[in-house]
């Protein structure tokens, strides 16, 4: 997981570098180096390009690029570790959802720990002047979204392998972020062709890692570790951005991670409690 997050802070990273390109192409060039990579792996292990539920695909790729080009767009008007911090709010908006779509509890403690959450949010604009209202709204807009997307997976479960459900999301991808910029594509210069194809690379490695990891980890001790993207999303940005954060930010950035690295820890507990008795 943790070689997962470096991927994908530093993908993170080189999306804020290449900020002058237009929203779209950004999406196209991070879409299709992880699509030919996914592509590849899938031929190689001989699983079959057959989906068992299209529509379900199909959505999750319509969703899932909405709001990946709401965050890309949003990274434009905010520091990239507010973007990061606010994006993993999706949990919240997420369990919200599961409770009426997939008739999921959420226990008492855990509203507690994401109206703590949200709070964060809220700090992380604060007075700062330096942060636009627009762009955290709009990153608000990519977290829930992105809190859609853990539904139709959900949704999908098992009956399509997980790469193929990954295909069809940078498919789709690739195909929504070169309509939407060709007709203001920006020719990149020599080594801004290798940045953007690193794109898809960082992008899969982060996917490909965080999957081995749930497989290879309890799911209870392995998420709280995903926050650590934040902290090397926001270290990217301090160092390579001269990014500043109010002590306000701050705070709200570390009640964000804790609240919701305690609300997943708090379930698993309470799961496992259920389930001895």
């Amino acid at each position: 997981m943790l070689l997962s997050t470096f991927a994908f802070a530093f993908m993170n990273a080189l999306i804020k570098y290449l900020i002058h390109f237009p929203t779209f192409e950004l999406v196209f060039f991070r879409s299709l180096g992880t699509l030919v990579l996914t592509f590849f792996l899938l031929r190689s292990r001989k699983i079959s390009l057959v989906p068992n539920q299209p529509k379900l695909l199909i959505l999750r790729g319509v969703v899932g690029v909405t709001s990946m080009s709401l965050f890309f767009l949003g990274i434009h008007f905010i520091p990239i570790g507010s973007a990061v911090t606010i994006r993993y709010i999706a949990p919240l908006f997420g369990a919200v959802l599961a409770v009426y779509f997939l008739k999921e509890r959420i226990f008492p403690l855990q509203w507690f720990f994401y109206v703590v959450a949200f709070f964060g949010v809220v700090l992380i604009k604060g007075f700062d002047t330096t942060i636009s209202l627009f762009g955290v709204a709009v990153v608000l807009g990519a977290a829930f979204f992105s809190a859609i997307v853990y539904i139709i997976i959900s949704k999908i479960g098992k009956q399509d392998h997980p790469l193929l459900v990954v295909l069809f999301f940078m498919g789709i991808a690739t195909l929504t972020g070169l309509i939407g910029s060709i007709n203001h594509f920006i020719l990149p210069n020599g080594y801004e062709w290798l940045l953007l194809l690193l794109l898809g690379f960082f992008g899969f490695f982060g996917q490909y890692y965080m999957t081995k990891a749930f497989q290879n980890g309890e799911a209870s001790k392995v998420a709280p570790i995903k926050y650590s993207e934040v902290v090397f999303t926001l270290s990217f940005g301090v160092y390579w951005f001269g990014e500043v954060y109010t002590l306000t930010s701050l705070i709200g950035i570390a009640l964000v991670i804790i609240s919701l690295t305690l609300s997943v820890l708090y379930k698993a507990k309470r799961v496992k409690e259920e389930q001895l008795t």
